[in-house]
């Protein structure tokens, strides 16, 4: 009877990690093929809404990656531009219009949008998403062409109309970025090897893909469980999707990114979000090197911070760009009643 029972709870003991190697393994290929929601023309007319409400007009815009894929996207231009750009970041498995409530009223305070569908998504081509690896190389493709075609407009107004001197319209002077999730690792690790992301707003971001793993090993609840009982879950789809993708997975890390240089960031984790919970963004808070604010906002899910608090969403974010634009070295200061800091 002891040996059945020591049988029985070895078997028990086992079988959850067992379980759980073979489900990382298989889930491996997935974790690089994430579900790609199609631009679809329902889609655009509901962008075109948007863009309509805010005064602003859109145009296709497409980039080419360094690897070759082609990304594609939208610029848009507001009513009165204020000289300043912000790359606007969706996250995993959606597309440019997941990101378009905040476009929106960014769009209505003057400054000019580039929404791209991230590789593997939407419109975009690639065939593997890599949450950072090779989209931080993307991104600054994206800033090359983005600079390369204004340094044209502005030349080509400055032929058919000149200015007299000192009069000149100015370039725009600053670029920031804003990305939600999975969009809101990749800015952080694009401003890292980019320094003309001037300043960076980051919602619901992962720490790295290791600790992400940990919070969809425990079922989304449990990240402990990721961590003990179902770590073998961890290992296998780590491993094989480094075989498969072929970049070292330990090297996609947000909090290696905002370590290795000083940017001005505002961090906003949604209290109730249980697909990264709030430890990533704390995480990343504590190894940044540059100025940084922490929101943590009260009842919100995971990237609802705009629908659970608008109001203050629209004033943190555009008092922080403002900010940085003044100082690059400075970052917005709303007292210690409003800027929370790691728990």
């Amino acid at each position: 009877m002891r040996r059945r029972l020591i049988r029985i709870a070895l078997i028990l003991l086992l079988f959850p990690p067992l379980l759980a190697a073979v489900a990382g393994w298989i889930a491996a290929p997935a974790f690089l093929h994430p579900i790609r929601r199609e631009l679809t023309p329902d889609l655009i007319r509901e962008a075109d809404a948007s863009f309509a409400a805010a005064g602003a007009t859109r145009e296709d815009y497409d980039v080419k990656a360094p690897d070759g894929a082609l990304l594609r996207g939208w610029k848009v231009l507001p009513r009165n531009p204020n000289g300043n750009w912000v790359l606007v970041f969706h996250g995993v498995a959606d597309n440019r219009v997941g990101v378009i409530g905040q476009s929106e009223f960014l769009l209505r305070a003057g400054y000019s949008i580039l929404m791209m569908d991230a590789r593997a998504h939407g419109a975009s081509g690639g065939p593997i998403a890599t949450y950072g690896w090779l989209e931080r190389h993307d991104t600054r493709a994206i800033i090359d062409a983005l600079l390369a075609s204004e340094r044209d407009r502005y030349i080509s107004v400055q032929m058919s109309s000149p200015f007299p001197p000192g009069m000149e319209p100015a370039r725009p002077p600053h670029i920031f970025a804003l990305g939600e999730s999975m969009g809101a690792g990749i800015v952080l690790q694009s401003a890292a090897a980019d320094p003309r992301i001037a300043a960076v707003v980051a919602e619901a971001p992962f720490a790295n893909v290791r600790e992400a793993t940990y919070d969809y090993a425990g079922l989304r609840k449990y990240p402990w469980l990721g961590k003990t009982l179902f770590i073998p879950g961890t290992w296998t789809l780590l491993y094989r999707d480094e075989k498969l993708a072929g970049f070292p997975v330990e090297e996609v890390s947000p909090v290696k990114a905002v370590a290795s240089r000083a940017f001005p960031v505002l961090l906003i984790c949604d209290e109730k979000d249980v697909a990264l919970p709030c430890r990533h963004s704390e995480m990343i808070y504590a190894a940044a090197r540059g100025p940084k604010q922490l929101w943590v906002v009260p009842g919100a899910f995971h990237t609802a911070a705009y629908g659970f608090e608008p109001q203050e969403f629209r004033r943190r974010v555009l008092s922080f760009f403002a900010a940085a634009a003044a100082n690059p070295a400075a970052t917005t200061n709303p007292g210690p009643s409003q800027t929370q800091v790691p728990r």
